[in-house]
């Protein structure tokens, strides 16, 4: 394994761990008050672009696909739970 290769896999380790505790914070508590909504959306996005970069990769980077993956997954749960209590779950003002 070279120099770049571990430092891509310490990158992707620090990313996943970085995403996980805030969703499944989230999912536990549904709590969303401190979460800025357009932060999600666009971390999201940048997710799925690298999961496109990943596959256009040559060779198909499938640490970079499975890393955005994952926290694209997040991402996109903190999202939905953001939208449902901003929209869905407080009565409007």
């Amino acid at each position: 394994m070279s120099f770049f290769t571990a430092f891509g896999y310490l990158a992707a380790i620090c990313m996943i761990f970085g995403y996980l505790p805030q969703a499944i914070y989230t999912i536990r508590t549904r709590e969303t008050d401190a979460i800025a909504l357009p932060t999600f959306l666009l971390m999201g996005l940048g997710a799925l672009f690298f999961i496109a970069q990943g596959f256009f990769s040559n060779p198909v980077n499938w640490p970079l696909i499975v890393t955005n993956a994952i926290t694209g997954l997040s991402s996109a749960i903190v999202f939905i739970i953001k939208i449902h209590n901003d929209y869905f779950r407080r009565p409007r003002k």
